[in-house]
């Protein structure tokens, strides 16, 4: 059997380690316009089918990680019930390499650098496959829905305004 040619992010190490099949596609970064909406256009996909990772914080529940669709805005309040709490902010983008260890525009639902409960929109399961970061800006990762949701331990919710 061929070796895999995948790009090595940590992604896409857990990924294949347990066995999952999925894709890496990469696209051109731009580094003034790190939004889900170019890199759809650069994927040549449908905006509703690539997702963006967000880590917010829950005012007594800490932080929790919500993926949207990358043309929506997430609803602090609806994020703060699915997550058991009353309210919940976004964190700070300083913060998000200490506690992930990803970047902004590479941030990953998979392998942060401790796990964290983790919810998709639940148009997530609408698609037969989604786009989420691999863990680096320029690399997406291709992916049933359903097989990543259990991957990494999530539930669906309506997280959008």
């Amino acid at each position: 059997m061929a070796k895999s040619k995948h790009p090595k992010t940590n992604a896409v190490r857990l990924l294949e380690a347990a066995g999952i099949g999925f894709d890496t596609v990469p696209y051109e970064v731009d580094e003034e316009h790190l939004d889900a909406g170019h890199v759809a256009e650069q994927l040549g996909e449908d905006i509703n089918c690539v997702f963006k990772t967000l880590v917010l914080r829950g005012e007594r529940t800490g932080l929790f990680v919500c993926v949207i669709p990358g043309n929506r805005e997430v609803d602090l309040k609806k994020a703060a019930a699915v997550a058991g709490d009353k309210k919940a902010e976004m964190i700070a983008v300083k913060e998000l390499l200490p506690l992930t260890g990803y970047i902004r525009g590479g941030c990953s639902p998979i392998g942060m650098k401790k796990p964290l409960r983790t919810f998709f929109h639940n148009t997530a399961t609408d698609f037969d496959a989604i786009y989420v970061s691999a863990g680096v800006r320029g690399l997406q990762i291709k992916i049933a829905p359903e097989t990543l949701i259990d991957f990494v331990g999530a539930s669906t919710a309506d997280l959008t305004q």
